[in-house]
């Protein structure tokens, strides 16, 4: 059940939506809340960038903030280690894990997002992708931060520019209980897997990892970057994602409390309990 309050706030947010929309303003949503709530977020996710009322922005803050209440936050400290859940006492036991669920529930420095080059998030109302997730929770704030970001780059490098492969790029995470959004555009497998893709993907994971040092967070979630539309092979990606990790905390690993695997299919968390056992045992990490 809804508050009185989160429904009030939701039909007023929608009418706002509606009208910003202009093409929209007269869209039939339907009297339940689920179906309200399913409008809310496709105008929230067709939305170009630009000024928002301020009024208008702080109720979509509280709604959204709501939601996660409701959803539930999920603090580092909740999730088990790899040391906890699988008995695996090598030297990263401590500082990493593999958590199943929604990384927009995850109170940590930051989480990261599976962008594509044009860094705005995902236009297609209610796609279930994770940069779509991500940015329906954070708020439209989000959208806005980028697009800054991308005019920034745009007037630098020209018109055409799209965000390099492999990169990673800082935002604030508005809505969301991490503190921080790092947004990296993951390799396209279009025909067959390379070299090359196998190493931007490693680039991804290293980059995001820099990042986190060079701005002070020690608490990261991953996804499962490329896997799914960008269609990388989930074995191999999860095999290059603990293989980088593992190797970065080698050299850096007093600067993170916390690297979290966040898997959302059942698939992919067996595959990354393969790989997490696989190269932490013993108290030794395994030549791979």
């Amino acid at each position: 059940m809804h508050s009185k309050l989160q429904e009030e706030r939701l039909d007023h947010l929608l009418r706002e939506f509606k009208e910003d929309s202009g093409r929209y303003r007269d869209l039939e949503t339907g009297d339940g809340y689920e179906a309200k709530r399913t409008a809310l977020r496709s105008l929230m996710n067709i939305r170009m960038p630009g000024k928002m009322r301020e009024d208008v922005l702080r109720v979509q803050d509280e709604f959204l903030s709501e939601e996660v209440k409701e959803k539930g936050v999920i603090t580092a400290e909740e999730i088990p280690t790899v040391k906890d859940q699988y008995g695996c006492d090598g030297p990263y036991g401590e500082k990493l894990s593999l958590w199943q669920g929604d990384i927009t529930r995850l109170a940590v420095g930051a989480i990261v997002n599976a962008a594509n080059a044009q860094m705005l998030g995902c236009f297609v109302p209610c796609h279930g992708c994770i940069d779509n997730a991500i940015h329906s929770a954070a708020g439209i704030q989000l959208r806005e931060e980028c697009s800054r970001y991308m005019r920034h780059k745009k007037i630098r490098y020209g018109p055409q520019y799209e965000e390099p492969t492999g990169q990673a790029v800082l935002t604030k995470g508005y809505r969301l209980p991490a503190e921080h959004v790092i947004h990296t555009v993951g390799p396209i497998v279009r025909d067959c897997l390379t070299d090359g893709l196998k190493k931007d993907l490693e680039d991804c994971y290293q980059n995001v990892l820099k990042c986190c040092m060079e701005n002070g967070i020690r608490t990261v979630a991953f996804c499962c970057i490329s896997t799914g539309e960008f269609r990388f092979p989930n074995e191999e990606a999860a095999r290059i994602a603990v293989k980088t990790v593992l190797h970065f905390l080698e050299i850096y690993g007093q600067e993170f409390d916390r690297v979290i695997f966040n898997v959302f299919k059942d698939v992919d968390r067996e595959i990354y309990e393969r790989e997490l056992q696989g190269n932490i045992t013993g108290g030794h990490e395994t030549s791979s």
